[in-house]
């Protein structure tokens, strides 16, 4: 599998909501927001298969000590290659060094993230202004 993992690189609108509605994120539903919200990330990572977008990524950052990964997405029938580790591979060559590295985890991405070495925070608990159904 010839993965092409690029740092701030192109996406086109179809394509995002193409992988964002497979993996039934509801942000696809917004994509006059989600499109601009990526592209104006401080990092944006993508992964593509012979040309194909199969995963893309986020971080928000100070660029000096905190980083938020919001988004962390890789296509359903590309889950379990290790695409998804090489995106992250490929932030951490921008993050490593950062006070705070936070993202939010659930269901099956929170084993996901703990075996790249994230854990909860010591006594922390995630709190948003949050509708329930949204990603």
């Amino acid at each position: 599998m010839d993965i092409k993992i690029v740092l701030n690189g192109h996406i086109d609108e179809s394509e995002v909501i193409e992988l964002y509605r497979a993996n039934e994120w509801s942000s696809a539903d917004k994509a006059e927001w989600l499109i601009p919200a990526l592209r104006n990330s401080h990092t944006l990572v993508t992964a593509r298969l012979s040309g194909k977008l199969v995963g893309v990524g986020n971080a928000i950052s100070d660029g000096y000590l905190v980083v938020y990964y919001p988004h962390m997405l890789v296509h359903p029938s590309n889950h379990g290659h290790g695409i998804g580790r090489k995106m992250m591979q490929a932030m951490q060559s921008v993050y490593s060094g950062f006070h705070q590295q936070m993202l939010t985890a659930d269901g099956e991405s929170i084993d996901f993230y703990k075996a790249l070495g994230f854990e909860r925070a010591g006594n922390t608990v995630p709190m948003w202004v949050y509708a329930g159904t949204e990603h």
